[in-house]
């Protein structure tokens, strides 16, 4: 569920800087408001070193975190023996993720003070989105392949049991 909560909050980032660059409700402060928001989520919940749905295409098919996986334990069945495996799963993914979305939002920081900072240039810029986007490849592998692995643990029927619970029975 946080996952599908994290997901729905970055479109709705995404969206309201859309909405609020046009001022569609007539008061652009409103929207930035909203975007400023769901900034201030995405940096706290990627600084946690958690995912903020970037491991959505992952677990909406059927490719449990395991975190959420954790969440359900007791209607899973999980065994004591896969309890302890996804822990350490989540404790590793967290170990390993967190200094990489670290850099992620020092990237992030360093493409707004290009802008900030009125010095922002095409080559600045081109550089500072690739460094931003090859921080946020790193953080999304570490989510996606930690994905793979603890849907590895799990049974058939408890993968049924996962995707019934998160997204309906897909």
């Amino acid at each position: 569920m946080r996952t599908m909560v994290m997901t729905l909050a970055a479109i709705g980032l995404v969206a309201s800087l859309a909405w609020a660059q046009h001022a569609h409700d007539g008061s652009p402060s409103r929207g930035h408001q909203a975007a400023q928001a769901c900034e201030t989520e995405f940096e706290k919940v990627v600084g946690d070193g958690r995912g903020f749905g970037l491991a959505f295409a992952a677990d909406q098919n059927g490719y449990p975190g395991p975190l959420h996986v954790l969440e359900l334990q007791e209607p899973l069945g999980l065994t004591a023996d896969q309890a302890t495996k996804v822990r350490a799963l989540l404790h590793a993914m967290s170990a390993e993720s967190k200094p990489k979305s670290a850099r992620l939002l020092e990237a992030e920081a360093r493409l707004r003070r290009l802008f900030a900072d009125r010095v922002a240039g095409e080559a600045s810029v081109r550089a500072a989105v690739a460094e931003v986007e090859r921080a946020r490849s790193e953080v999304r592998l570490v989510h996606l392949l930690t994905h793979l692995k603890t849907r590895d643990l799990l049974t058939d029927a408890q993968r049924r049991i996962y995707q019934e619970a998160r997204w309906g029975g897909r």
